[in-house]
C-alpha cells in the first residue's frame, strides 16, 4: 500500500463492554507500530485497534481533562475511541496517529462543553489535572517526598491561575511532552500560535515558580520534542 494512503475499514466489527471500557475483539496479533496497527484494524484484525486503545488510553484521559471533560473524562475517551474506529478510513497511513487521535479526543470535549455547568467543568478538572501534575513533579521519587508534594502545590496553583488556553498548551507540551506539531494538531491552532502562546503562558509561569521546578519542566519537555 503506498504511503501515504488512506485505507478502507472492514465492516466485520464485533466490540464488548468490559469493567467500564470498550474492548475491540479479533485475531490479536503481535504489537506493531501505530501505522501497521491502523492497516491491520481496517483490515478487520480487531485486536489491533485493541492495542491502540490501551496504547493510548492514558494520554487520551490527560487531553479530555486539559480540554475540559472534567469528570466525564472517560466517556469523552470512550466516545473519541470509537469515532476514532469509524473514521479509520480517514487517516492517512504514514502520518503520525497520536495527533490525529487527540484532536478527536479535544473535539468530543469541546463539544461537551456546551451541555455542561461550568461548576462541573472545574470540579472534574481539577481531580484529573492533579493526578498529572503530580506525576511530572514527583515521577523521580516513588515516595513522594514532603519537598515534592510543596512543588506540585505551587506548580498546581500556578498553573490553575492561567487563563484555559495557557493551561491548555502549557499541559500538552509540559505534562503530556507534546511536540509543537503535536499540540497545534490536537489543539487546531497554528503553529505559530502553538509557540507565542507557549512561550507567554511560560512567562506567567515563571513569574510564581520556583526557577528549580520551572527547569524541570523545561527538561522534561525536551526530551519530548
Amino acid at each position: 500500500m503506498p504511503g501515504g494512503a488512506a485505507v478502507k475499514p472492514s465492516r466485520d466489527l464485533r466490540c464488548t463492554r468490559r469493567a467500564g471500557w470498550w474492548l475491540w475483539r479479533g485475531a490479536g496479533g503481535a504489537v506493531d507500530d501505530d501505522g501497521g496497527l491502523v492497516v491491520r484494524s481496517v483490515a478487520g484484525e480487531l485486536g489491533a485497534f485493541e492495542v491502540l486503545v490501551r496504547r493510548y488510553h492514558g494520554v487520551a484521559c490527560r487531553v479530555a481533562a486539559l480540554a475540559g471533560a472534567g469528570a466525564d473524562c472517560e466517556d469523552v475517551v470512550q466516545e473519541a475511541f470509537v469515532r476514532a474506529f469509524d473514521h479509520l478510513a480517514g487517516f492517512r497511513v504514514g502520518e503520525p496517529f497520536r495527533p490525529w487521535l487527540l484532536r478527536i479526543v479535544v473535539n468530543q470535549a469541546r463539544n461537551l462543553h456546551r451541555t455542561r455547568t461550568r461548576r462541573d467543568r472545574v470540579t472534574g478538572r481539577v481531580a484529573v489535572l492533579r493526578e498529572s501534575v503530580d506525576e511530572v513533579v514527583g515521577s523521580g521519587d516513588p515516595h513522594r517526598t514532603a519537598e515534592a508534594a510543596e512543588r506540585s502545590r505551587v506548580l498546581w496553583s500556578a498553573l490553575l491561575g492561567l487563563p484555559e488556553k495557557d493551561r491548555q498548551v502549557l499541559g500538552c507540551r509540559y505534562l503530556l511532552g507534546l511536540t509543537e506539531a503535536e499540540t497545534a494538531q490536537v489543539l487546531g491552532w497554528p503553529r505559530g500560535s502553538v509557540k507565542s502562546r507557549a512561550f507567554r503562558a511560560l512567562a506567567r509561569l515563571r513569574a510564581v515558580v520556583p526557577v528549580s521546578l520551572d527547569q524541570r519542566l523545561d527538561d522534561g519537555v525536551r526530551g519530548h520534542a
